[in-house]
């Protein structure tokens, strides 16, 4: 089986969308697919070559426009090699109008898979000029996968027009094994455990961009007495800098900078509480809630209606607060500072949920059993 996956972006591979579809080819090529991942390179020098039992090709790219890569070689390089030798399955991760432009000119012979990962909600005036294209992009697909039923149930760009038997709900998985404690990431989460001085710890992690509701979790720790680690970095970073320096809560407030990946396990285990301010439905699912629920931590996060509250329910594995509501938010995490019983109860139910529902080789299996399905059948 020879399965293109349209990938997106790689140096922001630490997106959700980037993340997921590198996983998800790491699995595929794991179970004997041959793979390739075509994506946009950060600058104008490319590169291909294999990366974790995959092929990985970064098309030379000219910047990006409404987040959407500005990559012509991109187009090039899915057709030459679709010439070489033809794909079974070209696998779409939405919103990306780039690789709706590609599967358009690809001939129509391989199957077309749609990842709905979230409906377009900034970009709204290059919406009213797309939305034809992409309903008819649904329409056609052979199949569109979601994370969650939560996904198809709040979405409005997804034509109602698509047969349900197109539309598969197949959570994301991740890979556990790093997070796990070695002696460096021990020793490293005592150190961050030490910068606390004996606070309660909340953690969060994503770029700083607008739609992660940093800014309301900052105002939020007026009237909590812990300490906020807000990892990753972003160009809003300055922004909530100041932020944190006008609520008078900076001497508790410690931007980490980008996290490397062999060190988010210690982060992780160091918290006490996970947040996920997120104030748009550009977050739909948020996979940093799971490898915090993965490490047995409780997850504060926003009222979405989407995969978010699918991910961590609230009184479940976590608590949800509406969004934009500094005061709801300041509140639920005071409430888990203060209530170790409870804080315990759903960081223990947040593990099981993760390693139960939502690991990388059921999410494989499920996506392989659904490419078997539509090479079996004809639309």
């Amino acid at each position: 089986m020879r399965i293109l996956q349209l990938g997106r972006f790689w140096d922001d591979q630490h997106g959700g969308i980037e993340r997921h579809a590198a996983l998800l080819s790491r699995g595929l090529a794991a179970s004997g697919a041959e793979v390739i991942n075509l994506v946009a390179a950060a600058g104008r020098s490319g590169s291909d070559g294999p990366h974790d039992g995959y092929r990985l090709i970064q098309a030379p790219s000219l910047g990006k426009l409404a987040g959407t890569a500005m990559s012509p070689v991109l187009v090039l390089r899915a057709l030459a090699l679709h010439r070489e030798r033809p794909f079974d399955i070209i696998h779409l991760h939405l919103p990306d109008p780039l690789s709706h432009l590609l599967s358009m000119l690809l001939p129509a012979g391989p199957k077309r898979v749609l990842t709905w990962h979230s409906d377009i909600v900034r970009q709204k005036g290059m919406l009213r000029l797309y939305a034809p294209w992409l309903r008819q992009l649904a329409g056609r697909a052979d199949a569109i996968v979601a994370a969650t039923q939560a996904h198809f149930d709040s979405s409005s760009q997804i034509p109602d027009t698509v047969p349900r038997e197109r539309l598969h709900v197949i959570p994301y998985g991740l890979d556990y094994a790093p997070l796990e404690l070695t002696a460096g990431t021990a020793a490293l989460a005592r150190e961050l455990r030490g910068r606390a001085n004996g606070r309660t710890m909340v953690f969060a992690l994503g770029r700083h961009v607008y739609y992660k509701g940093f800014d309301v979790l900052i105002e939020a720790m007026r009237q909590v007495d812990g300490f906020l680690v807000p990892g990753g970095d972003g160009p809003l970073r300055p922004v909530l800098e100041a932020r944190a320096k006008e609520c008078a809560v900076s001497d508790r407030v410690w931007f980490s900078g980008r996290i490397p990946e062999a060190e988010l396990g210690a982060y992780f285990h160091a918290c006490d509480v996970f947040c996920l301010p997120a104030v748009e439905r550009s977050e739909a699912f948020g996979l940093v809630q799971l490898e915090a629920m993965a490490c047995g931590k409780p997850v504060v996060n926003t009222w979405l209606y989407n995969g978010v509250n699918e991910v961590s329910r609230d009184g479940e594995t976590g608590l949800t607060v509406p969004v934009r509501d500094a005061r709801a938010l300041s509140a639920a995490l005071s409430r888990l500072a203060t209530n170790t019983p409870l804080r315990d109860r759903l960081g223990q139910a947040a593990r099981q949920r993760a390693l139960r529902d939502y690991s990388l080789d059921e999410m494989t299996r499920r996506h392989l059993a659904l490419y078997r399905d539509l090479l079996s059948t004809r639309r």
